[in-house]
């Protein structure tokens, strides 16, 4: 099997390992431990640039993310795509949280918190991120 076939993972693949096998594995912690995942994964696939958030989602097939809103301590994004793939109804997406909030607190140097809401029937998730302007962080701690 060449490296270009092994790259196209299937809708049904990345259901299995996302929705079934780590929430077998993580159990009643799911949420917290997937947003320390979504964290960890920021860390380990850094962003140049915030602006590059939307190509890494798709690239990851996390779905079309969007920023919807940005200010001076917070920013709103919100995600969307084929609903089938997603999974709205069923799925944690603590894996993002936790990623946005890594790769906004790299980006601002501020201690970053996000939190998202599932809107099953318009199909979206809403990531609210906020950063607390008083609380900097060193760039060490990042690493």
């Amino acid at each position: 099997m060449s490296t270009m076939e092994m790259k196209n993972v299937t809708a049904f693949g990345y259901e299995i390992i996302r929705d079934h096998i780590l929430s077998t594995i993580v159990g009643k912690n799911e949420a917290d431990i997937l947003y320390w995942c979504g964290k960890e994964t920021a860390r380990k696939f850094p962003l140049l640039e915030i602006e590059e958030l939307p190509a890494f989602f798709a690239e990851a097939s996390w779905g079309v993310l969007e920023q919807t809103k940005l200010g001076k301590s917070e920013a709103i994004y919100v995600l969307t795509g084929d609903a089938d793939i997603l999974k709205f109804e069923q799925r944690c997406f603590r894996i993002e949280s936790g990623f946005i909030a890594e790769q906004i607190q790299k980006h601002n140097g501020f201690l970053t918190e996000c939190y998202e809401e599932v809107d099953v029937k318009k199909g979206r998730v809403t990531f609210q991120v906020k950063w607390d302007l008083k609380d900097p962080i060193h760039q060490e701690e990042v690493k």
